[in-house]
């Protein structure tokens, strides 16, 4: 199921960014992806992708883009995300998405529950909603969310990536059970 669901956001995403129309521009999943492509060498990005993909961060920022963001920037004709604090009216609820010096937080100002993405200079890590998912160990290394708060250290190199990718193939072949 997990799989699917990956493969489904993979073909959305592709095309919101190859084709642009009225379903909007998805910045926040765009800024999600350039952040990631951008915040190492090309292991640590695969490594934080896949963690992204188990930890459901970019599943959660399409479906916010999609049925929220770009639905305002369709009919305003402004994107909601260029200023540092927007206020954003949904159907069923009202939205605050903030971004700091630090990461990214979306509010839901009706139930007030909140999704935060930060970074910890001290520790050199990120997490979402305090659950640290990425943490550079060394020019070698970094520790990565392995589910059920589990954390484990993979090597910068092609067969750390290779472990990690098998490691999350199980790991969402047993949830699937």
């Amino acid at each position: 199921m997990k799989k699917k669901l990956t493969v489904a956001v993979a073909i959305l995403m592709a095309g919101s960014l190859t084709f642009s129309s009225c379903i909007g521009s998805f910045g926040l999943t765009n800024k999600i992806f350039d952040w990631n492509n951008n915040i190492g060498s090309k292991w640590v990005n695969e490594v934080v992708f896949f963690a992204f993909l188990i930890l459901p961060v970019y599943e959660i920022s399409l479906i916010a883009d999609g049925l929220v963001i770009n639905s305002i920037e369709f009919w305003s004709g402004n994107n909601p995300l260029a200023d540092n604090v927007k206020h954003i009216e949904g159907e069923n609820s009202d939205y605050l998405v903030e971004s700091n010096e630090n990461g990214y937080k979306i509010t839901d100002t009706v139930t007030n529950e909140t999704v935060e993405f930060t970074y910890n200079s001290d520790e050199n890590s990120w997490a979402v909603n305090g659950i640290t998912f990425l943490t550079f160990i060394d020019d070698e290394h970094i520790g990565v969310y392995a589910g059920e708060g589990q954390m484990v250290t993979v090597e910068k190199s092609q067969a750390g990536l290779l472990a990690y990718k098998s490691m999350i193939g199980a790991a969402g072949f047993m949830a699937s059970k």
